[in-house]
């Protein structure tokens, strides 16, 4: 699959911050990529390093085969890395036929980008008629003009209301669907379930995870257990292979799988321990409760 952008190793530091540590990863044409993580947790900075807007501290990146310049590979990607800036007495057309003079691109995709926002039946209307998830919904199409190979975002749902965060996240579907690359940076779990093939998650700019969102979810599950003697019960969890951590929580004793086993299967293993269970329920976790665990602050 052809290679858009491949991090090795990033880091930015600003004085004895530590903003992006040591982060190495690849997008691969055809996706859709979220930087997910807590605020501060270095998304921005990652972004404006490949942008060329901040300056790395070491590390590298390489536009697409890495034989051409950041500033020529930049011409084939369209970004939103700020909040919306376009004159505020000009129209959505004027403002966009602006951005290609400034561009270099025709103006004769300008219609056909604002149609693809739902924004064409409002493209004489002035930019500050317009309300903030207009506003935005103008900016990807300005991102657009260029009909970029990739296309990143900042937080495009951020201060949306819930009309406006599902807009842009059926307009980032339909784009990605036409064959754009994205690459988006949230705090939101929700946005990147909903719109994301791929996750990069960051605490603190460290890559906690890269890969699949379906891959992000593919743990084994836990078990909640109750018994008579809890104690023999966790001793006998402990001595199966399957389980990794267990712990006691509300009066049950809970197990973390690290190999498949169904609920039968352990049912037997402790009947033939002696074990009765008053209480055995099978759950698998959340991508939430993951994502919890994995950028808790431990």
């Amino acid at each position: 699959m052809e290679t858009i952008l491949t991090i090795n190793n990033l880091t930015k530091k600003f004085g004895s911050l530590v903003a992006v540590n040591d982060l190495s990863f690849t997008i691969e044409k055809g996706n859709v990529y979220g930087i997910l993580g807590p605020n501060g947790s270095g998304k921005s900075t990652t972004l404006g390093i490949v942008l060329n807007v901040v300056n790395k501290t070491s590390g590298n990146f390489t536009w697409f085969d890495g034989s051409t310049s950041t500033h020529q590979a930049l011409k084939r990607v369209g970004a939103i890395i700020e909040r919306p800036n376009f004159y505020p007495y000009m129209s959505a057309v004027q403002n966009l036929n602006l951005v290609c003079k400034i561009k270099g691109v025709s103006n004769d995709k300008v219609e056909e980008k604002l149609e693809l926002v739902g924004l064409l039946d409002r493209k004489e209307s002035k930019f500050r008629a317009y309300s903030l998830g207009m506003k935005q919904r103008l900016a990807i199409a300005s991102a657009l003009l260029n009909d970029p190979e990739i296309l990143i975002l900042d937080e495009p749902t951020n201060g949306l209301d819930p009309q406006g965060i599902h807009q842009i996240r059926e307009i980032i579907k339909t784009i990605a669907a036409q064959g754009t690359t994205i690459l988006l940076a949230s705090h939101l779990l929700d946005e990147v379930e909903k719109v994301c093939s791929h996750v990069v998650i960051l605490r603190k700019g460290i890559s906690l995870y890269s890969g699949p969102v379906e891959g992000m979810n593919a743990s084994h599950g836990f078990f909640t257990l109750k018994s008579n003697d809890m104690v023999t019960l966790q001793a006998a969890l402990e001595g199966h292979k399957a389980f990794g951590l267990i712990k006691t929580e509300n009066e049950a004793v809970v197990g973390y799988l690290n190999d498949p086993l169904d609920a039968s299967e352990l049912n037997k293993y402790l009947f033939e321990k002696g074990i009765s269970l008053s209480h055995l329920v099978k759950r698998k976790e959340s991508l939430e409760e993951q994502f919890l665990e994995l950028t808790k602050n431990t």
